[in-house]
């Protein structure tokens, strides 16, 4: 609690009332939280200035305070009043910039001992209860002001997230799959001096020509598939779907299978229909 037993100090003098000793600690709490207090009343005085200090007659009324404060990034300007009913204060703070009111109810004798106002080691009971009331009462409901140079109290509406290209790039990732039929991935140009092997030197580098050869996107024109060159017999009508990635039984080219005239026929072949 660096700071509230030097303010309570200052006060000590003046505190005639439990009410304005737990005022002080509201007060104090305003000040960890980057606020400062710039005068009394519901209207601005003149050469009014941040201040840490309590201003001057602050405590005239016991039954009405009205204290405003300004932040240190001078973004929020708040007035505070605190309302005594039946020996309970009822602290009322509104942002005087968006009219956003935020309310708090604390019974004085849970928090102040009477007995002990100039004591400031006794005067205060359940500190930490009190603080923890006091900041989401008031305080964070509000919006706390930023810390000068603290990138943890940034809002979140400034910061900034990293691209999309570093946050979520994964070198070991599969990609998905493409649609048969889809836009196929760019291939360099086959007698390029340097697209040979460069996928096997840099696997992450996304280019392509490996040692694996494909014939099919070499760079050059291909004579059509027949995709029962090799076979004793023609396939059936779709059993290569169109679009499919197919090895031909035989080699590339369009003449499809059958004898070939230049062949001898067997020894004893009488019967062309044998």
């Amino acid at each position: 609690m660096a700071g509230l037993e030097l303010l309570h100090a200052s006060q000590a003098a003046g505190l005639s009332c439990a009410q304005d000793a737990l005022l002080c600690f509201v007060h104090w709490q305003l000040l960890t939280h980057q606020y400062r207090a710039l005068g009394r009343g519901d209207q601005p005085g003149p050469n009014e200035r941040k201040s840490e200090l309590l201003p001057a007659g602050w405590n005239a009324d016991k039954d009405l305070y009205a204290l405003r404060y300004k932040s240190m990034d001078d973004r929020r300007e708040l007035l505070l009043k605190a309302i005594m009913v039946d020996g309970s204060m009822i602290l009322n703070v509104m942002d005087c910039g968006s009219k956003q009111v935020a309310d708090l109810t604390l019974t004085v004798a849970d928090y102040i001992d009477v007995e002990h106002l100039d004591d400031f080691h006794r005067v205060y009971k359940n500190t930490e209860e009190l603080q923890t009331r006091i900041v989401t009462g008031i305080i964070s409901p509000l919006g706390a002001p930023k810390a000068k140079d603290d990138p943890e109290k940034e809002p979140e509406a400034e910061r900034k997230d990293p691209p999309a290209s570093t946050q979520d790039y994964d070198p070991l990732r599969i990609p998905p799959r493409q649609p048969l039929g889809g836009r196929q991935p760019s291939w360099p140009d086959p007698l390029g001096p340097f697209a040979v092997g460069g996928e096997d030197l840099d696997p992450f580098g996304g280019r392509r020509g490996g040692m694996i050869a494909d014939p099919l996107r070499s760079g050059f024109r291909q004579p059509l598939i027949d995709p029962s060159s090799g076979l004793p017999s023609r396939l059936p009508p779709g059993a290569v779907p169109p679009g499919a990635r197919f090895d031909p039984f035989g080699p590339v080219g369009s003449r499809s299978a059958g004898p070939d005239p230049d062949h001898l026929p067997p020894p004893g072949y009488d019967d062309m229909f044998m």
